[in-house]
Order: C-alpha cells, then structure tokens, then sequence
C-alpha cells in the first residue's frame, strides 16, 4: 500500500498560492466520484460546472499528472484536490486491483513514452561513443569560445574598476550586454553571474567583481588546477555533465533523509531545490528539477521520510549537486522523534569554512543546528544556543516564515535545517519537539 502523504507535502507540489486554495476546496469527497488507489496511481472524477466530470489520475512515483479540465496550471486544482483527499480520508480513495480503463490507458502511455525517452538517450549517448573523434572536436571548440569569452570578462571587469563603481557605464542594464556576449561565448554560468550584478548592492559590488574575475582567470588554466578543483571551475563558468553519463557510475547508496526544499521561480522557469543527507554515509546531496512557468517540477519527495536510492553526484571539489538514480522502494516517514543530528552555530561556521576552502565560490552549504532558539532583536533574527549565535539571512527567510519558526520553537531549542554562509543562515525546515518536521520556506 502506498505511504500516504502528508498535507504539507501535497500542498508543496501547487503552482501558487491560488492554486493551494482551489485544492482545498475539493479536498472533501463530496465532488469525487469513481476514486481509487493502486499501482502506485491515484485517479478520480471531478464534478465540475459541465455535465461532464473532469477526469483526474496521478502517478506517485514522479511524480505525474492527467487532468482533462482546461487549467494551464499543473498540477491543476483537480489533481491537487485528488491527493488532498487521498491524504487526509483514505477510506474516500479505496484501494484498487486496477485503475479506471481512462487512468490505465494514460498510465501506459506513459511509461512507454519514458521507455523512448530513456532509448533515446541512450542512442545519443552511443552515438558519442561511435564517433568519439568529433565529440573531442566539439569539446575543443566550445572550450576555445568560453576561454574567449573569459578573456574579455576579465577585461571589461578591469574597465569598470578603471572607470569607477559610482561610474555611469557601471549602470544595471549595461551588464545585460556583457551578459549576451557571455551565452555567445558559450558559458551560461558566466552569463548569469553577470547578470546578478545588476541586482548587488552597492557596498558588495567590489567583492563580486573580485570573484567573478577569480572564476575567469581559473578558467583560463583550467587545465593547470587538479582535477576537482578543474571540475569546479568547469561546473561554474557552465559545462554540465550529462544525467545519462553520471548514472553509469559510480554511484552512492544510500538511506537519504530528506531535509528540505525550496522553490524558486522567474518568467522562465521554476526550479525545486531537494536537500538530501545519507543515513550511513552523511554526505549532503542536492537535487535539482525544473517546470515551466506555472508548473510545479516534477520530483517532489516529503520532507522527513527516508528514501533508499543511488546517487549520482556531479564532478567537484566540494561535490553537492546529484542526479537520483535507482530507487528501491517510495519514501518512508523517519518515524516519531527523528530529527537529524546536527551542530551548534560554531561547528556549522566551521564546516562552512572548510567547504568554501574547497569551492571559493561556494555562497552557502547545507547545514543542520541542533539546540538553537530563534531570536528577534533590534538587530533582527538571530540563532544561539547560549554560547554562539548566528544572523539569520533575511533575503532568503520571509517574516511570516521567520513568525512560523518562532510559534514552532515557543522559546525553546528546536533542530533547523538550512544553508549557512557568509551573510548567514537561511533557515529551510524546523523540528518541533515531537521530531514533526515543518517548512519555512513559504509565506
């Protein structure tokens, strides 16, 4: 039988605030008509304003959803309403032997779409490996572009330094153009670093531009620097390494608790951050998925459970970024009172430090504080534990989020999860006493 979700987590997956309510509404069995559960499927009909229901499946293991209403939202209110349902009234969604012929046939469908999917990555990958002559030749050119582009950064950085920060030409929208000549040069990451230039303040300018000119110079011997520091520099100015690739080894498995997660999203795309740390190795990973916008990304795995799966990470010198592999088994709740391990506000600036001494360019690492209040001063939001304290980083905490950590703590030490840097700590998930885990990182 599937694990049912918590409503926490349900409410994770909606696209916006609007969508979270709609759901609620249809959260009762009410609408709902001809529901069921198995197979590691949920499907359901809706009645609407129409004389037809609309009809609803989703698949968990994603996860995935159907929906015959017109919504551009995904998942729609109707599928939303479906795991609502399926999560607080299970006697509402009664297991079934099999799916709704109208659910079975999507389901198919599918998995034999996945099924090309996969072929056709690894016909890609084969044909790399039959012509590896011209995959080196592309590699070369595309590294002569981005050292190209390099070059000139560290020039026009130069220029703004000669000319001046209070300088006109240092406005915001001139580092739009330096931007595009950075995706010309074929180096994303470059590119979007310049970008964010646009939006440093004043006082940080300097510092920015000392670690954007950092980046490059690296680049330009790449070559020179040891193998994972390479990958790093490599990593940031913007070469990816294919999923397919990483997967063929080696991997990490792993129990993965989940620590958190965190969406973000622009008129482009919206991108979920999963913290994940291994029961028995302790490594922290992170997993990254994507949507378009007003689509929630497609993996989404509850906050506390324990997931046993094999990782692949990303080549670096600190490496954090994974790709999820192999799964053996849907997540599992860590039971009563598990809340992780973790440090107290010094040892966490310490293991920052440590990580940034690998990665210069690391902003923050995930960090798990055991034994720490949250305080509100006339300073701002601070965490101690009696001894040490750490500023909480308000650009990435919301105040009803930093209200939310207070109500949860009640004045007493909680276990928080989040990214400890150098502008401080950007609190993602809090335990309360019982070891119930919940999450900040939403108004």
């Amino acid at each position: 039988m599937e694990e049912r979700w918590s409503t926490e987590h349900v409410l994770s997956l909606a696209p916006d605030a609007p969508s979270r309510k709609a759901a609620g509404k249809l959260s009762a069995p009410a609408p709902w008509s001809g529901t069921g559960t198995g197979g590691g499927a949920l499907w359901g009909e809706c009645r609407g304003s129409g004389s037809t229901p609309y009809r609803t499946v989703v698949e968990l293991a994603t996860p995935a959803y159907r929906c015959s209403c017109p919504s551009r939202k995904f998942p729609c209110k109707h599928a939303l309403g479906l795991l609502l349902l399926w999560s607080g009234s299970p006697e509402a969604v009664p297991a079934a032997a099999e799916p709704a012929d109208w659910a079975a046939d999507w389901l198919t469908e599918r998995q034999e779409r996945t099924e090309q999917a996969a072929g056709r990555r690894t016909a890609k990958a084969e044909a790399a490996a039959a012509d590896p002559a011209a995959a080196r030749r592309r590699a070369e050119k595309r590294s002569a572009r981005v050292a190209a582009g390099a070059q000139e950064l560290r020039l026009r950085l130069a220029d703004r330094i000669r000319h001046g920060l209070a300088d006109a030409s240092t406005a915001p929208d001139a580092w739009e153009e330096v931007a595009a000549r950075m995706i010309d040069a074929q180096a994303p990451g470059l590119a979007t670093r310049v970008r964010e230039l646009s939006h440093t303040p004043q006082p940080e300018l300097l510092e920015e531009y000392a670690m954007l000119h950092l980046l490059a110079t690296a680049y330009g011997r790449v070559d020179d620097l040891p193998g994972a520091l390479g990958a790093t520099v490599r990593a940031r100015v913007g070469f990816t390494t294919d999923t397919a690739e990483l997967l063929t080894g080696p991997t990490v498995r792993d129990r993965w608790q989940v620590l958190g997660a965190r969406d973000t999203s622009d008129e482009r795309l919206t991108t979920r951050r999963l913290w994940l740390r291994g029961a028995k190795t302790g490594r922290a990973a992170l997993l990254l998925a994507f949507g378009r916008p007003g689509q929630a990304p497609d993996l989404a795995l509850p906050t506390g459970h324990l997931l046993e799966a094999e990782l692949a990470f990303h080549p670096g010198a600190r490496p954090l970024r994974a790709v999820l592999g192999t799964r053996y088994g849907a997540p599992e709740p860590s039971g009563t009172g598990a809340a992780p391990a973790g440090f107290g506000p010094a040892e966490a600036m310490a293991g920052y430090g440590e990580a940034v001494a690998d990665d210069p360019w690391l902003e923050a690492w995930p960090t798990v504080l055991s034994g720490v209040v949250p305080v509100h001063d006339v300073d701002g939001w601070h965490l101690t534990d009696g001894r040490h304290t750490l500023p909480v980083h308000r650009a990435g905490a919301t105040d009803p989020a930093l209200w939310r950590l207070a109500a949860v703590s009640g004045g007493r030490p909680v276990t928080l999860f989040g990214e400890c840097g150098h502008r401080g700590f950007t609190p993602i998930t809090v335990w309360d006493e019982q070891g119930r885990p919940t999450g900040l990182t939403s108004a």
